[in-house]
């Protein structure tokens, strides 16, 4: 339990910069408050003293605002920033070095016994009021955006946003915030999680955009090989237009 807490309030240092002294934030962070008082209810569970460990969460869920389940399992270094609205079931699994922010819901979608809640392997980051629903795998080092509603599992390293969340095309992405730097458009406030028309209509413009380019650079290489090609030609007609003169010269 000791380690737990140690883990926990270094852990703040690491992905808060607003936080200054161990102190401030053993008193401050309902986060850190609920994962202790949830260390405790998750051993009164284990224990099965289920109504206490019910009782212990509850009382960590009035002052924290923070409501996890004594049989949700949390491994270390986990962050939760903030944390007012914070939902965890009952099957939820939650790995080592992960961060949750307020607003978030790892819930189920079935009335049925079992694993109904979803699993978060090591690394995930999921970002203010996401619902991530149902018995599902979010894969190591994936991020999940803010207000995503993700009922599917998500592969490692993936991004997901939107409702329902969909996996982010990260190479898309970066080529058209190159084009927009490139015609000057600062894309500001247009996010690819937005069902916007006029978002899709600017997404389709600079997909257009760095279509064109690619295509222009292509052409500009084919008339460097072709203007290669005609000064070699040129060279070879002149080098021959000496030697024929060159033997004209002998025979005179």
């Amino acid at each position: 339990m000791l380690n737990h807490l140690k883990e926990d309030i270094s852990v703040v240092f690491d992905r808060d910069p607003a936080a200054r002294t161990h102190f401030e934030i053993l008193t401050t962070y309902p986060g850190v408050h609920a994962l202790i008082m949830h260390r405790f209810s998750h051993w009164l569970w284990k224990a099965r003293l289920y109504w206490l460990g019910r009782f212990s969460s509850h009382i960590g869920r009035f002052f924290t605002g923070i409501e996890i389940h004594p049989g949700a399992t949390i491994g270390h270094r986990v962050f939760i920033d903030h944390g007012m609205g914070v939902v965890i079931g009952e099957t939820a699994v939650i790995g080592d070095d992960c961060t949750l922010y307020h607003g978030v819901t790892l819930g189920g979608t079935s009335w049925n016994k079992g694993k109904r809640h979803p699993t978060l392997e090591q690394g995930v980051v999921i970002g203010a009021g996401a619902k991530v629903l149902g018995p599902i795998t979010i894969g190591k080092n994936a991020k999940i955006g803010s207000n995503a509603v993700v009922v599917k599992d998500v592969p490692e390293n993936a991004t997901a946003v939107g409702i329902p969340a969909r996996i982010l095309e990260e190479e898309k992405t970066k080529q058209r915030d190159e084009t927009a730097k490139k015609i000057g458009f600062s894309a500001y406030a247009v996010g690819n999680d937005e069902n916007d028309p006029i978002a899709k209509a600017i997404h389709s413009l600079l997909d257009h955009a760095a279509k064109q380019d690619g295509e222009l650079a292509s052409l500009k290489k084919e008339l460097a090989k072709m203007a290669d090609v005609s000064a070699d030609a040129n060279l070879a007609e002149a080098f021959g237009a000496k030697k024929t003169a060159a033997k004209k010269s002998k025979k005179l």
